[in-house]
């Protein structure tokens, strides 16, 4: 586990602005100058599709079922988490969308629930955990469990608060599962079965393999903003509008950030276990998002969608960097090693 943390704890401090955060920009930017049109726009629509297939399969490559196993008993961590992810989210999305209809665009405030019913992020929920300390294995199994279920969770939620039926790629409800089923489980699910044959290459180039994860959503994030430049992105946001809903990004990390600490502590969960409730249970996933919100709406309105989820994601990176070196100053005497499970109440 010493090996898991120092692998992961050298991360967050380069989160702030990385590689991937510029090439999101630089994707918008060229979608902005250079959109794909035409026969150019359909290739690149089927690479898109294929390159999501292969990014859910190397995530069900790569899942470790010992890692899994090892957190699995922190079962109240787990169901708290999934709370916050899943119930406290959604709750917030409808309780925000009134303010968010008056500051934003209908598509912008429907990015911001479909942000809010998102599953949680992977690496840096175990990076973050990681470097403040945290209960790294918890983290592990609570961050994969989140993603596995929201396969199922999210096209549902999305159904219930977001959709109504006018910005759907097509289909009913049961035909939107069954996208997400075909396009995301089902490789996720070929590539947990083919571990045991594969997943000690897989292991070998984790790094290389990033690029795999990152260049699948830039491919994605460029051909929704292109769809989206050609009818009209740009004339329906001002400066105003990305102000208001950047200000809102931040509300909502604010509230689900005090939430996490706060019903941690009152369940008396250790410092440790707060930690990891705290960074997997108040971040949202832009690996999970980007592919999900390309089968599930339609491709007018998939950069308006988007937008929403790229700026938290950014600011929901800086926010955790700058928790997680505060809490990894903390003194050692503050801290039940995280190397050995956590006691939980009760």
């Amino acid at each position: 586990m010493g090996r898991i943390t120092s692998s992961f704890a050298t991360l967050p401090s380069r989160l702030a602005l990385d590689a991937f955060t510029i090439g999101l920009m630089v994707m918008v930017l060229l979608a902005t100058l250079l959109p794909a049109r035409g026969q150019g726009a359909i290739v690149l629509g089927h690479i898109t599709t294929i390159a999501i297939g292969l990014l859910f399969f190397l995530h069900g490559a790569k899942l470790s079922r010992e890692a899994l196993v090892a957190g699995l008993t922190h079962w109240r961590l787990h169901l708290l988490v999934l709370a916050g992810t899943f119930a406290m989210f959604p709750l917030l999305g409808l309780v925000i969308e009134p303010l968010a209809l008056m500051l934003l665009t209908p598509e912008l405030t429907m990015g911001i629930l479909f942000l809010c019913v998102l599953p949680s992020t992977v690496q840096s929920s175990i990076a973050f955990t990681a470097l403040a300390r945290g209960n790294v294995p918890a983290a592990v199994c609570s961050a994969t469990a989140s993603n596995f279920l929201g396969i199922f969770l999210t096209p549902v939620l999305v159904g219930a608060m977001v959709l109504q039926g006018a910005q759907a790629a097509g289909g009913s409800g049961l035909a939107q599962v069954w996208k997400i089923v075909e396009q995301l489980l089902l490789p996720f699910l070929a590539g947990q079965l083919l571990r045991p044959w594969i997943g000690a290459l897989i292991d070998r180039h984790k790094p290389m393999l990033r690029y795999v994860d990152q260049g699948s959503i830039l491919l994605v994030v460029y051909g929704a903003f292109s769809e989206s430049v050609a009818e009209g992105l740009w004339q329906h946001i001002s400066g105003m509008t990305l102000l208001a809903l950047t200000a809102l990004s931040c509300l909502m990390l604010a509230i689900a950030l005090g939430f996490a600490a706060w019903t941690s502590r009152r369940l008396g969960f250790s410092k440790e276990d707060e930690i990891t409730i705290v960074f997997c249970g108040s971040k949202k996933s832009l690996a999970s998002g980007v592919p999900m919100a390309k089968v599930l709406f339609a491709p007018s309105s998939l950069g308006m969608i988007l937008l929403p989820l790229m700026v938290f994601h950014q600011i929901q990176l800086m926010v955790c960097a700058v928790l997680a070196q505060r809490w990894a100053r903390r003194p050692a005497a503050l801290q039940e090693t995280a190397e050995t499970p956590a006691r939980l109440p009760g």
